[in-house]
């Protein structure tokens, strides 16, 4: 087969329904929102693969203080830490909204990324992605503004730039969170997200979210 067969395929797998098929070792379970999933500390013993809803990550410092390291929507993993003998959890999972959530077995999940191609393949994929994201989380912490940080990951949250329809609507975020997850006060983050709305670029559906426009990319393609 080649690269381009290849690339074809990957792109037709769909991991949902592949691993709806696997015989033992998984379990699928509906988490209300605001349930936690696990905690930081907890053993470390499967992977999480998120069918719908929104969960969050999150560490706690030896001081008390929380922060926000990630929010992962549909077609997500997450604690696949222990795929590399990581024996507790390093951060908490928590549903932001209600959640179908299915748990593998490491056991299960190591022997299913052996024997099947395709998904050890996606699987590869899929982390490899993330690693890019998480570096150019880095360099936007480093070098962007806090107006900046704050607007790409309005973008992220949205879905822009990712295969298929963006979010038309971001379930209710605390801006205390986004703060959290930008390296900056609630207040900077207010005063921004005021600016952006009176700039037409994000618009609140009543206590429910808010919707982001494309037109937030001129936030962070601006110099």
């Amino acid at each position: 087969m080649g690269p381009r067969a290849a690339a074809k395929k990957l792109n037709k797998f769909d991991p949902k329904t592949f691993l709806s098929t696997i015989d033992g070792g998984r379990k699928i379970a509906a988490f209300p929102k605001k349930q936690t999933i696990f905690v930081q500390g907890d053993s470390s013993d499967a992977v999480f693969y998120i069918q719908t809803g929104k969960v969050r990550l999150t560490v706690v410092s030896a001081t008390g203080q929380e922060a926000t390291i990630g929010i992962l929507s549909e077609g997500d993993f997450f604690g696949e830490g222990c795929l590399r003998g990581q024996p507790v959890r390093m951060c908490s999972a928590t549903t932001m909204t209600d959640c179908s959530v299915m748990r593998i077995d490491k056991k299960s999940m190591m022997e299913v990324l052996h024997r099947e191609h395709a998904f050890s393949d996606m699987f590869v994929a899929y982390l490899l992605t993330r690693n890019i994201r998480y570096e150019e989380d880095l360099v936007d912490q480093l070098f962007n503004s806090s107006e900046k940080r704050l607007a790409r990951i309005l973008l992220l949250l949205a879905h822009f730039g990712k295969e298929g329809v963006p979010e038309t609507l971001i379930p209710k975020i605390s801006q205390e969170m986004l703060a959290e997850m930008i390296g900056t006060t609630r207040s900077r983050v207010s005063f921004f997200m005021n600016r952006f709305r009176k700039l037409g670029f994000i618009n609140y559906d009543g206590g429910s979210g808010f919707q982001v426009h494309s037109s937030l990319l001129n936030i962070v393609l601006h110099d």
